[in-house]
């Protein structure tokens, strides 16, 4: 968990007000007794987590993929090639949303904006260093020049829905 005290007091009241502003039907279905709070989403979202992203093509059509989702200090971030048809589409229009689910258990739900980052930018260095320390040791010292290649973006939140239905274990 990589998250400061500010980083959970503003993941805690953007889960508020995310709640508080859902419609009838997903506060029907995601009750507040299933609700996270910002400590336990972070508990259970340490390491690389499916993160199924929709983008929005020219035509205004959603196309989703899976992408490697590392939550990190509050937000989503995710790689892919520079030329891929998703970070196309973040260039051009950024409005993304994204789920996390582990079978009936738990549901992550975010909407927001994709932003591009700069790996290399001394405000990201322990984001680039938490991916170095989670792929080279699975991938060995060569996944440095893959990621040296790729690019890498982050979701700006507008919404984040968090809820579990069962017990589950990070």
């Amino acid at each position: 968990m990589h998250e400061t005290r500010a980083d959970l007091l503003a993941l805690q009241a953007l889960l508020d007000r995310s709640n508080a502003a859902a419609g009838p039907h997903l506060r029907s279905v995601f009750t507040e007794p299933r609700h996270l709070d910002a400590v336990t989403l972070t508990e259970l979202l340490v390491g690389v987590q499916i993160l199924n992203l929709a983008t929005v093509s020219a035509a205004g059509r959603p196309l989703v993929a899976p992408v490697d989702g590392i939550f990190f200090r509050g937000h989503w971030y995710y790689g892919s090639s520079p030329d891929s048809v998703r970070m196309r589409h973040i260039r051009a229009r950024p409005a993304v949303s994204a789920s996390h689910t582990r079978g009936e258990a738990l549901a992550v739900i975010v909407h927001g904006d994709g932003r591009i980052i700069e790996l290399d930018a001394a405000e990201h260095a322990t984001f680039r260093q938490l991916l170095l320390d989670t792929y080279v040791p699975v991938y060995g010292p060569g996944w440095e020049s893959f990621a040296a290649a790729a690019q890498y973006a982050r979701i700006d939140p507008r919404r984040l829905f968090a809820v579990a239905f069962d017990p589950i274990e990070g």
